[in-house]
Protein backbone atom coordinates (compact mmCIF):
# COMPACT_ATOMS: atom_id res chain seq x y z
CA UNK A 1 0.00 0.00 0.00
CA UNK A 2 0.76 3.57 -0.47
CA UNK A 3 0.60 6.59 1.71
CA UNK A 4 -2.00 9.46 1.53
CA UNK A 5 1.15 12.01 0.45
CA UNK A 6 2.25 9.38 -2.44
CA UNK A 7 -1.62 9.06 -3.45
CA UNK A 8 -1.70 13.07 -3.02
CA UNK A 9 1.74 13.34 -5.48
CA UNK A 10 0.37 10.75 -8.02
CA UNK A 11 -3.11 12.41 -8.62
CA UNK A 12 -1.36 15.88 -9.06
CA UNK A 13 0.64 14.70 -11.37
CA UNK A 14 -2.82 13.93 -13.35
CA UNK A 15 -4.10 17.60 -13.10
CA UNK A 16 -3.60 20.07 -15.15
CA UNK A 17 -4.48 23.80 -14.85
CA UNK A 18 -7.42 24.76 -16.56
CA UNK A 19 -7.72 27.91 -19.31
CA UNK A 20 -8.13 31.46 -17.89
CA UNK A 21 -11.91 33.23 -18.69
CA UNK A 22 -12.88 36.51 -17.91
CA UNK A 23 -16.13 37.29 -15.85
CA UNK A 24 -17.99 40.63 -14.86
CA UNK A 25 -16.99 41.11 -11.53
CA UNK A 26 -20.43 40.30 -9.99
CA UNK A 27 -19.32 36.74 -10.79
CA UNK A 28 -16.01 36.48 -9.27
CA UNK A 29 -16.93 35.78 -5.92
CA UNK A 30 -15.52 32.35 -5.09
CA UNK A 31 -13.06 32.04 -8.37
CA UNK A 32 -10.00 31.69 -8.20
CA UNK A 33 -7.97 34.99 -9.66
CA UNK A 34 -5.98 33.21 -12.06
CA UNK A 35 -3.80 36.04 -12.92
CA UNK A 36 -2.10 39.18 -10.93
CA UNK A 37 -4.67 42.36 -11.51
CA UNK A 38 -3.76 46.22 -10.79
CA UNK A 39 -5.43 49.07 -9.61
CA UNK A 40 -6.87 51.71 -12.66
CA UNK A 41 -7.08 54.07 -10.02
CA UNK A 42 -5.86 55.86 -6.67
CA UNK A 43 -7.85 55.35 -4.07
CA UNK A 44 -8.84 58.25 -2.46
CA UNK A 45 -7.69 59.62 -5.49
CA UNK A 46 -7.74 63.10 -3.88
CA UNK A 47 -7.32 64.27 -0.18
CA UNK A 48 -10.76 63.89 1.32
CA UNK A 49 -12.00 64.51 5.02
CA UNK A 50 -12.45 61.99 7.52
CA UNK A 51 -14.83 63.74 9.56
CA UNK A 52 -18.00 65.94 8.56
CA UNK A 53 -16.33 69.50 9.87
CA UNK A 54 -14.55 72.28 8.68
CA UNK A 55 -11.68 72.81 6.08
CA UNK A 56 -8.91 75.33 7.41
CA UNK A 57 -5.36 76.57 6.63
CA UNK A 58 -4.84 76.31 10.90
CA UNK A 59 -6.53 76.23 13.84
CA UNK A 60 -6.35 77.32 17.59
CA UNK A 61 -8.66 77.54 20.14
CA UNK A 62 -10.62 80.61 20.01
CA UNK A 63 -9.82 81.68 16.79
CA UNK A 64 -12.83 82.67 13.75
CA UNK A 65 -13.38 81.65 10.72
CA UNK A 66 -15.75 83.28 7.87
CA UNK A 67 -17.29 80.50 6.23
CA UNK A 68 -16.91 80.85 2.36
CA UNK A 69 -18.19 78.20 0.93
CA UNK A 70 -19.41 73.71 1.03
CA UNK A 71 -17.64 71.00 -0.33
CA UNK A 72 -19.95 67.55 -0.04
CA UNK A 73 -18.74 63.85 -1.57
CA UNK A 74 -19.18 64.31 -5.18
CA UNK A 75 -19.44 67.99 -5.17
CA UNK A 76 -15.84 69.86 -4.01
CA UNK A 77 -15.35 73.81 -3.01
CA UNK A 78 -13.61 74.81 -6.49
CA UNK A 79 -11.81 78.05 -4.99
CA UNK A 80 -8.77 78.52 -2.39
CA UNK A 81 -9.13 78.65 1.22
CA UNK A 82 -6.88 81.34 2.94
CA UNK A 83 -6.42 82.51 6.45
CA UNK A 84 -9.56 82.93 8.19
CA UNK A 85 -11.75 81.17 6.09
CA UNK A 86 -13.61 77.70 6.15
CA UNK A 87 -15.18 75.56 4.22
CA UNK A 88 -18.09 73.25 5.25
CA UNK A 89 -16.68 69.78 4.70
CA UNK A 90 -18.30 66.13 4.74
CA UNK A 91 -17.22 62.94 5.29
CA UNK A 92 -15.98 62.06 1.99
CA UNK A 93 -15.87 65.04 -0.01
CA UNK A 94 -12.35 66.41 -1.48
CA UNK A 95 -10.35 68.54 0.55
CA UNK A 96 -10.45 72.49 -1.25
CA UNK A 97 -6.94 73.97 -2.40
CA UNK A 98 -5.00 75.64 0.53
CA UNK A 99 -6.74 73.40 3.33
CA UNK A 100 -4.35 71.86 5.48
CA UNK A 101 -6.81 70.68 8.29
CA UNK A 102 -10.59 69.50 8.78
CA UNK A 103 -11.78 71.05 12.45
CA UNK A 104 -14.92 68.56 13.70
CA UNK A 105 -17.80 70.28 13.54
CA UNK A 106 -18.09 68.97 17.46
CA UNK A 107 -15.33 71.35 18.27
CA UNK A 108 -16.65 74.64 17.01
CA UNK A 109 -19.28 76.79 17.71
CA UNK A 110 -21.08 78.90 14.16
CA UNK A 111 -23.23 82.14 14.47
CA UNK A 112 -24.21 82.47 10.75
CA UNK A 113 -21.37 81.98 8.33
CA UNK A 114 -18.89 82.70 11.11
CA UNK A 115 -17.18 79.82 13.43
CA UNK A 116 -15.26 79.91 16.82
CA UNK A 117 -13.25 77.18 17.70
CA UNK A 118 -13.59 75.92 21.03
CA UNK A 119 -11.58 74.67 23.74
CA UNK A 120 -11.95 71.45 23.17
CA UNK A 121 -10.27 71.32 19.58
CA UNK A 122 -8.31 67.79 18.82
CA UNK A 123 -5.28 67.40 17.63
CA UNK A 124 -5.78 65.33 14.47
CA UNK A 125 -5.67 66.69 10.90
CA UNK A 126 -8.80 64.56 9.64
CA UNK A 127 -7.62 64.50 6.25
CA UNK A 128 -6.98 61.06 4.47
CA UNK A 129 -4.22 61.38 1.92
CA UNK A 130 -4.75 60.62 -1.56
CA UNK A 131 -3.86 56.93 -2.05
CA UNK A 132 -4.35 56.72 1.62
CA UNK A 133 -5.98 53.05 0.77
CA UNK A 134 -3.77 52.28 -2.52
CA UNK A 135 -2.26 53.53 -5.51
CA UNK A 136 -3.06 52.96 -9.19
CA UNK A 137 -0.70 50.03 -10.20
CA UNK A 138 -1.46 48.75 -7.13
CA UNK A 139 -1.56 44.86 -7.45
CA UNK A 140 -3.74 41.76 -6.25
CA UNK A 141 -1.39 38.67 -6.53
CA UNK A 142 -2.90 35.70 -7.95
CA UNK A 143 -3.33 32.79 -7.11
CA UNK A 144 -6.01 33.53 -4.46
CA UNK A 145 -9.66 32.47 -4.34
CA UNK A 146 -11.50 35.83 -4.09
CA UNK A 147 -13.90 36.37 -0.94
CA UNK A 148 -16.75 39.25 -0.46
CA UNK A 149 -13.38 41.54 0.06
CA UNK A 150 -12.07 41.05 -2.54
CA UNK A 151 -14.74 41.91 -4.86
CA UNK A 152 -14.91 45.27 -2.80
CA UNK A 153 -11.80 45.90 -3.53
CA UNK A 154 -11.81 45.15 -7.09
CA UNK A 155 -14.78 47.34 -7.62
CA UNK A 156 -12.70 50.56 -5.67
CA UNK A 157 -10.03 49.66 -8.18
CA UNK A 158 -11.98 49.97 -10.91
CA UNK A 159 -11.99 46.47 -12.36
CA UNK A 160 -14.81 45.16 -13.95
CA UNK A 161 -14.12 42.44 -15.36
CA UNK A 162 -11.85 39.47 -13.85
CA UNK A 163 -9.40 36.73 -14.94
CA UNK A 164 -10.17 33.30 -13.22
CA UNK A 165 -9.73 30.04 -13.73
CA UNK A 166 -12.07 28.56 -15.44
CA UNK A 167 -14.54 25.88 -13.24
CA UNK A 168 -13.21 22.29 -13.44
CA UNK A 169 -15.97 20.12 -14.75
CA UNK A 170 -16.81 16.95 -12.87
CA UNK A 171 -18.79 14.19 -14.11
CA UNK A 172 -20.15 11.49 -11.44
CA UNK A 173 -20.87 8.26 -11.56
CA UNK A 174 -22.74 5.83 -9.20
CA UNK A 175 -22.23 2.04 -9.30
CA UNK A 176 -23.79 -0.80 -8.49
CA UNK A 177 -27.08 -2.70 -9.20
CA UNK A 178 -27.50 -1.75 -5.63
CA UNK A 179 -28.45 2.21 -5.83
CA UNK A 180 -31.81 4.14 -6.69
CA UNK A 181 -31.95 7.77 -6.75
CA UNK A 182 -33.38 9.53 -3.63
CA UNK A 183 -37.25 9.52 -3.88
CA UNK A 184 -37.48 6.43 -5.72
CA UNK A 185 -38.70 3.25 -4.56
CA UNK A 186 -35.61 0.66 -3.66
CA UNK A 187 -36.37 -2.76 -3.85
CA UNK A 188 -35.59 -5.40 -1.00
CA UNK A 189 -31.75 -5.67 -1.98
CA UNK A 190 -31.22 -1.95 -2.95
CA UNK A 191 -30.60 1.13 -1.09
CA UNK A 192 -30.24 5.07 -1.76
CA UNK A 193 -27.52 6.22 -3.84
CA UNK A 194 -26.21 9.06 -1.69
CA UNK A 195 -22.35 9.33 -2.61
CA UNK A 196 -22.78 11.45 -5.40
CA UNK A 197 -24.93 13.69 -3.73
CA UNK A 198 -22.24 14.69 -1.13
CA UNK A 199 -19.74 14.95 -3.35
CA UNK A 200 -21.82 17.08 -5.90
CA UNK A 201 -22.72 19.39 -2.64
CA UNK A 202 -19.19 19.35 -1.71
CA UNK A 203 -17.45 20.14 -5.30
CA UNK A 204 -19.88 22.77 -5.70
CA UNK A 205 -18.85 24.51 -2.69
CA UNK A 206 -15.28 24.65 -3.33
CA UNK A 207 -15.38 26.32 -6.62
CA UNK A 208 -16.15 23.24 -9.32
CA UNK A 209 -19.04 22.23 -11.63
CA UNK A 210 -20.34 19.23 -11.05
CA UNK A 211 -22.97 16.93 -12.40
CA UNK A 212 -24.35 13.58 -12.06
CA UNK A 213 -24.59 11.02 -14.93
CA UNK A 214 -26.99 8.19 -14.71
CA UNK A 215 -25.83 5.16 -11.92
CA UNK A 216 -23.92 2.78 -13.94
CA UNK A 217 -25.38 -1.18 -13.48
CA UNK A 218 -23.05 -3.78 -12.89
CA UNK A 219 -22.17 -4.80 -16.43
CA UNK A 220 -20.31 -3.78 -18.89
CA UNK A 221 -22.64 -1.71 -21.65
CA UNK A 222 -23.83 0.07 -18.69
CA UNK A 223 -20.98 1.08 -17.83
CA UNK A 224 -19.59 2.02 -21.24
CA UNK A 225 -23.40 4.30 -21.81
CA UNK A 226 -22.14 6.31 -18.15
CA UNK A 227 -18.41 6.33 -19.39
CA UNK A 228 -20.00 7.50 -22.95
CA UNK A 229 -21.39 10.89 -21.57
CA UNK A 230 -18.30 12.56 -20.57
CA UNK A 231 -17.12 14.18 -23.34
CA UNK A 232 -16.56 17.42 -21.70
CA UNK A 233 -15.37 16.53 -18.17
CA UNK A 234 -12.22 17.97 -16.53
CA UNK A 235 -12.37 15.00 -14.11
CA UNK A 236 -14.42 12.07 -13.84
CA UNK A 237 -15.00 10.93 -10.45
CA UNK A 238 -16.42 7.11 -10.19
CA UNK A 239 -17.84 5.97 -6.99
CA UNK A 240 -17.92 1.90 -6.23
CA UNK A 241 -16.79 -0.57 -8.44
CA UNK A 242 -12.88 0.56 -7.68
CA UNK A 243 -11.50 -2.53 -6.35
CA UNK A 244 -10.92 -5.59 -7.50
CA UNK A 245 -13.83 -8.17 -6.83
CA UNK A 246 -16.01 -9.94 -9.05
CA UNK A 247 -18.36 -7.55 -9.60
CA UNK A 248 -16.14 -4.05 -10.16
CA UNK A 249 -16.03 -3.84 -13.79
CA UNK A 250 -14.77 0.12 -13.57
CA UNK A 251 -11.25 -0.49 -14.13
CA UNK A 252 -11.81 -3.00 -16.92
CA UNK A 253 -14.29 -1.43 -18.83
CA UNK A 254 -12.28 2.19 -18.55
CA UNK A 255 -9.43 0.28 -19.35
CA UNK A 256 -10.65 -1.33 -22.36
CA UNK A 257 -12.30 1.99 -23.23
CA UNK A 258 -8.30 3.54 -23.11
CA UNK A 259 -7.80 4.68 -19.68
CA UNK A 260 -3.90 5.17 -18.52
CA UNK A 261 -4.70 3.36 -15.45
CA UNK A 262 -2.75 3.53 -12.10
CA UNK A 263 -4.68 1.40 -8.88
CA UNK A 264 -3.55 2.14 -5.85
CA UNK A 265 -4.25 0.84 -2.58
CA UNK A 266 -3.69 3.78 -0.27
CA UNK A 267 -2.63 2.76 3.59
CA UNK A 268 -5.95 4.82 5.31
CA UNK A 269 -9.57 4.58 7.02
CA UNK A 270 -12.17 4.82 5.84
CA UNK A 271 -11.26 3.93 2.05
CA UNK A 272 -8.09 2.02 0.55
CA UNK A 273 -9.00 1.70 -3.29
CA UNK A 274 -8.20 4.08 -5.41
CA UNK A 275 -8.10 4.58 -9.17
CA UNK A 276 -6.44 7.06 -10.69
CA UNK A 277 -5.84 7.32 -14.61
CA UNK A 278 -6.85 9.54 -17.85
CA UNK A 279 -9.69 8.82 -19.84
CA UNK A 280 -10.36 10.73 -23.44
CA UNK A 281 -8.76 13.29 -21.86
CA UNK A 282 -10.16 13.49 -18.54
CA UNK A 283 -8.47 13.06 -15.44
CA UNK A 284 -10.20 10.01 -13.18
CA UNK A 285 -10.34 9.06 -9.95
CA UNK A 286 -12.08 5.98 -8.75
CA UNK A 287 -13.10 6.19 -5.20
CA UNK A 288 -14.35 3.41 -2.77
CA UNK A 289 -17.82 2.76 -2.05
CA UNK A 290 -19.04 3.18 1.01
CA UNK A 291 -20.64 6.19 1.70
CA UNK A 292 -18.36 7.68 4.28
CA UNK A 293 -15.10 6.25 2.76
CA UNK A 294 -16.15 8.57 -0.77
CA UNK A 295 -17.02 11.60 1.47
CA UNK A 296 -13.56 11.32 3.06
CA UNK A 297 -11.58 10.65 0.16
CA UNK A 298 -13.35 13.27 -1.40
CA UNK A 299 -11.86 15.99 1.01
CA UNK A 300 -8.51 14.19 1.39
CA UNK A 301 -8.08 13.67 -2.59
CA UNK A 302 -10.61 15.21 -4.59
CA UNK A 303 -10.48 19.01 -3.30
CA UNK A 304 -7.13 19.38 -3.31
CA UNK A 305 -6.97 18.31 -7.11
CA UNK A 306 -9.93 20.48 -7.33
CA UNK A 307 -7.61 23.36 -5.70
CA UNK A 308 -4.64 22.23 -8.42
CA UNK A 309 -6.79 22.14 -11.61
CA UNK A 310 -7.54 25.36 -10.60
CA UNK A 311 -4.28 26.82 -10.70
CA UNK A 312 -3.50 27.16 -6.82
CA UNK A 313 -1.10 25.38 -4.88
CA UNK A 314 -0.60 21.77 -5.62
CA UNK A 315 -0.72 20.91 -1.53
CA UNK A 316 -2.54 18.59 0.68
CA UNK A 317 -5.57 19.46 2.42
CA UNK A 318 -4.32 22.53 5.24
CA UNK A 319 -4.30 20.78 8.70
CA UNK A 320 -5.09 22.25 12.04
CA UNK A 321 -4.39 21.64 15.80
CA UNK A 322 -6.23 21.08 18.75
CA UNK A 323 -6.12 19.73 22.06
CA UNK A 324 -7.90 16.15 22.55
CA UNK A 325 -10.87 16.46 24.85
CA UNK A 326 -11.33 12.78 25.42
CA UNK A 327 -8.58 10.05 25.51
CA UNK A 328 -8.33 7.86 22.32
CA UNK A 329 -6.48 3.94 21.62
CA UNK A 330 -3.48 3.50 19.71
CA UNK A 331 -3.98 3.32 15.70
CA UNK A 332 -3.49 1.09 13.89
CA UNK A 333 -1.50 0.41 10.04
CA UNK A 334 -3.41 2.96 8.70
CA UNK A 335 -3.59 6.38 8.46
CA UNK A 336 -6.82 7.06 9.85
CA UNK A 337 -9.51 9.90 9.36
CA UNK A 338 -11.69 9.41 12.51
CA UNK A 339 -15.61 11.56 12.53
CA UNK A 340 -14.80 13.84 14.98
CA UNK A 341 -16.58 16.85 17.18
CA UNK A 342 -14.41 19.69 17.80
CA UNK A 343 -15.85 22.14 20.86
CA UNK A 344 -14.75 24.37 23.42
CA UNK A 345 -12.48 21.21 24.94
CA UNK A 346 -11.30 19.81 21.99
CA UNK A 347 -11.72 17.36 19.70
CA UNK A 348 -14.19 14.26 20.67
CA UNK A 349 -13.66 11.56 18.58
CA UNK A 350 -17.02 9.61 17.51
CA UNK A 351 -17.59 6.15 19.42
CA UNK A 352 -18.58 4.64 16.27
CA UNK A 353 -16.23 4.94 13.28
CA UNK A 354 -17.88 2.30 10.78
CA UNK A 355 -17.62 3.93 7.34
CA UNK A 356 -20.77 3.30 6.65
CA UNK A 357 -22.57 5.45 9.05
CA UNK A 358 -23.25 8.89 7.06
CA UNK A 359 -25.28 9.94 10.37
CA UNK A 360 -21.84 9.58 11.94
CA UNK A 361 -20.28 11.72 9.56
CA UNK A 362 -23.24 14.02 9.29
CA UNK A 363 -23.02 14.80 13.02
CA UNK A 364 -19.08 15.73 12.75
CA UNK A 365 -17.19 19.00 12.19
CA UNK A 366 -14.16 17.61 12.01
CA UNK A 367 -11.65 14.42 10.86
CA UNK A 368 -9.37 13.76 13.64
CA UNK A 369 -6.07 12.13 12.08
CA UNK A 370 -4.21 9.82 13.14
CA UNK A 371 -0.82 8.67 11.68
CA UNK A 372 0.22 5.20 10.92
CA UNK A 373 1.46 3.51 14.36
CA UNK A 374 -0.12 6.57 16.30
CA UNK A 375 0.06 5.74 20.10
CA UNK A 376 -2.64 6.15 22.34
CA UNK A 377 -3.30 9.49 23.11
CA UNK A 378 -4.39 11.56 26.61
CA UNK A 379 -6.93 14.48 27.13
CA UNK A 380 -5.00 17.43 26.30
CA UNK A 381 -2.74 16.15 23.70
CA UNK A 382 -2.53 18.01 20.21
CA UNK A 383 -3.26 16.34 17.49
CA UNK A 384 -4.09 17.06 13.66
CA UNK A 385 -7.40 17.56 12.30
CA UNK A 386 -9.55 18.59 9.20
CA UNK A 387 -12.23 20.60 9.21
CA UNK A 388 -15.50 19.50 7.63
Amino acid sequence: MITVTEALDRLFALAAPLRVEDVPLLQAAGRTLAHPVMARRTQPPFPSSAMDGYAVVAAAPGERFTVIGESAAGHRYDGVVGPGQAVRIFTGAPVPEGAARVVIQEDVYRDGDTITVQENLDSGDNIRAAGTDFAEGAVIDAPRVLGPNDVALLASMNIARVPVARKPRVALISTGDELVMPGETPGPDQIIASNTFGLHALLSAHGAEPRLLPIARDSRASLEHAFSLIADADLVITIGGASVGDHDLVASVAKALGMERAFHKVAMRPGKPLMSGRLNGAMMIGLPGNPVSAMVCGHVFVLPVIRAMLGQAAVPATRLRAPLARAISSNGPREHYMRAMLGPEGLTAAERQDSSLLSVLGAANALLIRPVGDPARQAGEMVDYLPL
